[in-house]
This record gives C-alpha cells, structure tokens and sequence, in this order.
C-alpha cells in the first residue's frame, strides 16, 4: 500500500492516520510540538491539572466507530467515559437557575417549567422537535458525508422547519438562531439558553442561521460526557491506537512545505528546527503517496506556497472566527457535593457583549457570558481539599487580554461560586496568543462546526484539494469544528484516500 504523510497529531489527523494505517497504508505523522492531542491539551501546576481544549465530548459515536474500526478495544475499555447529569446549570441574568437533566426530555422539559414558569418547557421541547428536522436534514451531508460538489444547495436552503410568525402585518419566518430565541420560545432566559449554545462555538446568535438549532440538538439527543482524568486522556487513547497500528510519530519535527511534482503531492520537506526555513542546510524530504495535512488555514498557505487548492466556485477557508480566553483556578477547599459539572453563567448586557465580541470594534466584554467546569473527578486536584476549575470565555481573535479583562472573569464565575475569592490560590490564563501559538491559527481563531443556509459562510473547504495527493483534516476542514466534527474529517479523509473518489462517506 501507499506511504502516508500526516501532518498535525490533532484530534481528526490522529483519527486519519489510525484507519489507514488499518487499511493497510504505511503512516507517519509529523507534529511541530512535543507532544500530540492538538486542542486536547493539558495544563499541570503543584498537582492541579486542567484541559485546556474541549472539556466535554458529545457524539461519542463517531469515537465508538473510531476504535471499533481500528482494533479490538472499544473506547469505554480506554478511557473511562460518564454522562454527566445535569448537563448544565444555567445562571441567568436575572438570578434565575435551572440544572438541565442529560439526554432527557421530559426532565428538561419539567426543569424548565419550574424555573421558569408553567409553558416554558413546552417551548423548548417543541423547538427541539424542530431542531431534530434539521438534523435530519443535514446529519449525512454535514458530517457523514463529503461535502458536495454541489454544495450550493446546503448553502442556499435553510433545513430549520421555522414557525410561521405574524409580525408588522406580514407573516415571517425566523431566519437566525437569534430571531428563532425571539419569535418561538418568547422568553428571554430560554433565548439566552439557546444563543448559548452559538456563543460557545463563537458564532454570533443574530447572524447564525436558524439550521444552529441543531448545536443544542446534539447535546440533548446524544448526552454530554466526560472522559476520567481529563479529555486529556482521550488523546491519550488515540494516540496509543495510532501506535498499536503502527502509525510513526515524529514529534518537535516542523514541516516546512509540501513537496508538489508534476502538480501533485508527492511528499513533505521537514525543517529539524523552527527556525530553519525552506532550502535551508538542515531541510530533508520525506517521500509520500499521499499527504494528509491537518493545520490551520494560514499554516497550509505557507506550507503549499501559492498554489491554489480550493477555486472560486469551491467552499473558502473560513478565517477570522473568534477565539478564547481560559482562566484556569486552584482552589483551597474540596468540590462541594452535587455540583454541577458545567455551569453557564449568562451575561447581564447581550447587547454590549455581542457588540463587543462581533461588532466592528472588537473588544472584551463589560459583562462576558462564562462556562465553568467543575468535573466530579479526584484526579484534576492534589487531594480532597482542593479543586481545580476551569473558566472559560468567548472572546474576537488576536485580542491582548488585560488584568482588568480576566478581573471581569472571576466577577462573573462568583455568580457560580460565591466564595470564589476567598478559596482562590493561584490562576493561570490562556490567551488568543497561546493558541495561536500552539496552532497557527490566525489571532487563535477556533473553528466552529459547519452549518447549513447563511449562503455558504459555515460550510468549511472540501476535504480533497486541487492539489492531488493532498487531502486535508480537523477542525479547519469539513465538516468543521468541535470533537465529534473533527473525528469525522478522519473517518472520510480515509475513505476518500482508501475508495477513492467514489467514496459517499461514512455508514
């Protein structure tokens, strides 16, 4: 069979490089870092340990397949995986809570009406029928499949079934999630309910097509869990798979471009240190059949030096998505019993936050929208009497964080843990910057998953390029961001190389 070159040891590039090292293909990953896992890193500091990527998994299906088609363990026999319940707690702006039951409608729909008054759960279960529609509609072109040469129709067409809505003597209907908030559920915390959902992978509520419905669908239809010990260990387990199919690995190996003959990849040129540029004396070339490249966009310009992989009738690279900021807490004293594992702690002002964070004048917000991770685990903390918590914030790409922004942080996490200040030993921060820097992403853009209507501008690049022999992978590929999204792009980045261009995708 063929020589593969991977470039990046990410999430979807490491799912990649384990099936077609199973399909019979000799691969070898070439990873500029020390380590692998991509976004699936880990912080550790006098015995505390923090993710400092996605802190949940929903879709495990996509993972389940993953170690099903590569080997004899399944997942739950590497990694210790748990539901967690509830699969979030939601502080509203107006003091308002309610902790919202995993994978159960009938308990979200009870959790709401008590919170929120007698109606609301109805709302929202009869929004989620609809959200399901529009998963239907998209779950095989949008994640299972690759994307379409005629992709212009999920472009065009909106699969979200909205309500009809009579409004200034015409009758419309909603064609954003933030208008779907304002015109069906007609309650302003199960508006904010929802536009979180888009907030947490940076997209903006009142631009977001109404097909963003499904992102809260896939929560409530395939739970949220939870790896023991941190995500963390669910790189660990990927990794150990790509090795016991003998996948290589060649860590702090920077490749410093793709090597084209004849106008297709025929291998990749390494540099044996960061700072050694193409044609320097150090430069080696690794022969390849197929190059499978799984980095940013503008990482993947450098690397193809001016060749054109996607045309002007093709899905563009998305650039400029917004970032985060993480504020990572060591705490004295233990997690109190029955707390939630995630709480969503909603901001005070949407109006100034959603200015702020995709208005023209970029910036961090008075009062930002912040996720809290409190996992029910021992391992993240030293012992019982300390806990290790995880704030996390959507902020625009290549902001310069200040002391006063990660301030306004902890003010918002108090609202989640009251005696915040007083527990607090130490925090850490993790900027744009930081992620820029670990992944070449422009400003330390993250990228969403991709998204059916709004003309095209969620869709993600193809994963076959013009180049032939160059294929690419992860988050910045279809179908787009997020674990499962990721873990997919190596499930038909395999088939597309292993069937060829016959291939429909994933079954």
């Amino acid at each position: 069979m063929g020589r593969i070159a991977v470039i990046g040891a990410g999430t979807g590039a490491m799912a990649a490089a384990a099936r077609l090292a199973v399909a019979g293909h000799r691969v070898v990953v070439y990873e500029r870092a020390s380590t692998y896992g991509g976004a699936l890193g880990r912080f550790e500091r006098d015995g505390f340990t923090f993710d400092t990527g996605p802190g949940l998994l929903r879709v495990p299906a996509v993972l389940r397949d993953l170690f099903v088609k590569t080997g004899k363990e399944p997942l739950e026999a590497c990694v210790d995986l748990v539901q967690v319940d509830p699969s979030a707690r939601h502080v509203f702006a107006d003091g308002t809570e309610v902790a919202l039951p995993n994978a159960s409608r009938a308990g979200v729909v009870t959790a709401l009406d008590q919170a929120l008054g007698a109606g609301a759960g109805e709302r929202w279960g009869d929004f989620l029928v609809r959200a399901r529609e529009a998963w239907d509609r998209t779950r095989r072109p949008l994640l299972e499949e690759p994307l379409w040469p005629n992709w212009q129709v999920l472009a065009d067409q909106e699969p979200y079934p909205a309500v009809p809505h009579r409004r200034m003597l015409r009758t419309r209907r909603a064609g954003t999630l933030a208008e779907v908030g304002s015109w069906e559920l007609r309650e302003p915390r199960l508006a904010a309910l929802l536009e979180s959902h888009a907030l947490a992978y940076g997209l903006d509520p009142r631009a977001a097509p109404a097909s963003a419905a499904v992102l809260p669908y896939m929560e409530h239809a395939f739970g949220t869990w939870y790896v023991r010990g941190g995500m963390r260990e669910l790189a660990r387990a990927m990794y150990e798979r790509c090795l016991a199919r003998g996948v290589g690995f060649r860590f702090g190996t920077p490749v410093g471009r793709i090597v084209e003959k004849d106008g297709r990849a025929v291998g990749v040129e390494l540099a044996e240190d960061p700072s050694a540029g193409h044609g320097s004396a150090t430069a080696t070339v690794e022969d390849a059949d197929f190059v499978v490249a799984g980095v940013a966009p503008e990482v993947l310009d450098r690397l193809v030096g001016g060749t054109t992989l996607h045309g002007d009738d093709e899905v563009a690279p998305r650039r400029g998505a917004p970032s985060r900021l993480t504020v990572l807490l060591a705490l004295r004293g233990g997690r109190p019993a029955g707390v939630a594992h995630r709480t969503v702690v909603h901001t005070a002002d949407r109006e100034e936050e959603l200015e702020r964070l995709f208005g023209e004048r970029p910036g961090f917000p008075a009062a930002p929208t912040v996720t809290l991770s409190r996992p029910d685990d021992p391992g993240p903390a030293p012992d019982a009497e300390h806990e290790a918590v995880t704030v996390t914030v959507t902020v625009p790409s290549g902001l310069e964080v200040s002391e006063d922004d990660v301030e306004r942080v902890l003010d918002a996490a108090r609202r989640a843990v009251p005696d915040l200040r007083e527990r607090l030993l130490w925090h850490e921060v993790r900027t744009p910057a930081d992620i820029a820097e670990a992944t070449g992403a422009e400003g330390g853009a993250v990228p969403a998953p991709a998204l059916a209507a709004a003309s095209g501008r969620l869709l993600h690049p193809s994963n076959r390029t013009r180049v032939p022999g160059l294929f690419t992978v992860g988050g910045w590929a279809h179908p787009g961001g997020g674990l499962p999204h990721a873990g997919m792009s190596g499930a038909l980045v395999s088939g597309l190389i292993v069937e060829g261009p016959d291939f429909r995708g994933s079954q």
